[in-house]
């Protein structure tokens, strides 16, 4: 037996041994995901104000009670004129949440070395296993909350996030530490579950690596008493990864010696309610760090996020339409010169049916520019000498809330290659447990 089986033979025997080692009788559990600070009694918010941050902010807890009802009991298909009902499989000992996401893909691809930058999109001809999460998630007292994300792949197990947040912190202020996401921009805080698409822009795995900015650290934020939702934090995370860290010390084992070889990170989160069925979030982040190129040379990375939602709250219509942008500009000291380059995407989903939606999306990369515009080599991504551009379009079915398949193409066109790249995912997705069903 290989290293990699052992391990996952070993953690599969202690965590069946945990289970059966805990009482059978269960309670109700409390929302999964991401805690949601709640708005000083001033703001002037409503519960469906509330409802709308949530999912504006991406949250997991947004996408569990997506249309308001209790998807941890056992409820019917409303489209099931046959009386088919449906039970998820809910793992719940004394409020401790236990679900497992799979998300596996069919994808063709016309180049043998296709661009993609992101951990767990599908990379190869043929079947693809993206991952298989396991999310833990529970109240420990009546002052911090345990959120855990286990990665399963073909070659390990890790640890992707696993953190701890308080929950009664006086003045609006929220504190977690462990190791987590940065909640830099939109996508890089989320999970492939709650995306739009199959595989992650290629901003981010450009930027921040494949697996996303994340790292050991503690973050702070706080909600002020303005009369509309503002949220304001600062993380302060190791600044080495080799697929978390790409633009600042990535995979070098610099080492920590005063409080400027961490990674920082800000950002404000804004939202605005501009009607009772068009919504407006808004976000601002930045991150600096030390970067491995030369004795305190750092790399600074600024963003901003837009996200429109236009959602009918009155009726039974489904419809349901999505405006997501994200651009980052990054700025790196190297020898002698500084880089800069400039990454986003845009796209649109509209959701049309209570089970069927369509998507596109456009994503930019430009190549670095040194020091007075001049053109530059950049060494993360020497090849990278002109423009690519990528456009991906599909088309989502939802046989229930616990299950999505997905059709996706896409045209990739970079600058620095002769001609464009093509692609085809067909890609399940199938949620068990009490992570929280897809929005239906």
């Amino acid at each position: 037996m290989s290293p990699t089986s052992c391990r996952l033979a070993g953690l599969a025997v202690c965590l069946s041994f945990c289970l059966s080692s805990l009482p059978a009788s269960a309670q109700t559990p409390p929302d999964a995901g991401t805690p949601t600070q709640e708005p000083p009694p001033d703001a002037g918010l409503s519960a469906e104000d509330m409802k709308d941050i949530e999912e504006a902010l991406g949250h997991d807890a947004a996408a569990a009670t997506g249309d308001g009802h209790d998807h941890h009991a056992p409820t019917q298909s409303p489209a099931s004129s046959s009386g088919v009902t449906i039970s998820p499989a809910n793992v719940d000992f004394h409020g401790l949440n236990l679900a497992f996401i799979l998300d596996v893909a069919a994808a063709a691809f016309t180049t043998k070395e296709p661009l993609q930058t992101g951990g767990h999109d599908p990379t190869a001809n043929g079947f693809n296993l993206q991952q298989l999460e396991l999310s833990i998630n529970t109240a420990v007292d009546p002052y911090f909350r345990f959120d855990g994300n286990i990665v399963f792949s073909q070659f390990g197990v890790e640890i992707e996030e696993a953190y701890a947040t308080t929950t009664n912190l006086p003045g609006n202020l929220q504190v977690r530490a462990g190791q987590f996401l940065t909640r830099f921009g939109r996508i890089n805080p989320t999970h492939p579950h709650s995306w739009e698409f199959v595989d992650q822009p290629f901003a981010i795995g450009r930027v921040f690596g494949g697996e996303g900015n994340r790292g050991l650290g503690v973050e702070t934020s706080w909600l002020t008493p303005l009369p509309w939702y503002v949220e304001v934090l600062g993380s302060v995370t190791d600044a080495t990864g080799e697929s978390t860290a790409r633009s600042f010390l990535g995979a070098g084992q610099g080492g920590v010696t005063s409080p400027f070889d961490f990674q920082f990170t800000g950002a404000v989160k804004q939202f605005f309610p501009l009607s009772d069925d068009l919504s407006l979030l808004w976000g601002l982040s930045a991150a600096n760090g030390p970067n491995p190129t030369g004795y305190r040379n750092r790399t600074d990375v600024f963003g901003t996020d837009v996200y429109l939602k236009y959602r009918p709250l009155t009726g039974s219509d489904f419809t349901a339409v999505a405006l997501q942008a994200e651009v980052l500009y990054r700025r790196r000291q190297v020898p002698q010169d500084v880089l800069s380059d400039l990454s986003g995407y845009a796209q649109l989903s509209w959701r049309f049916d209570q089970r069927w939606a369509a998507a596109g999306r456009y994503e930019l990369g430009t190549p670095a520019l040194g020091q007075g515009g001049a053109d530059a080599i950049d060494p993360l991504d020497d090849l990278w000498t002109e423009n690519r551009q990528r456009i991906s379009a599909n088309v989502t079915f939802w046989p229930t809330e616990f299950s999505r398949l997905r059709l996706q193409g896409a045209t990739d066109i970079a600058g620095w290659r002769e001609r464009p790249d093509y692609s085809v995912f067909l890609a399940l997705e199938v949620v068990m447990g009490a992570h929280g069903a897809h929005a239906f």
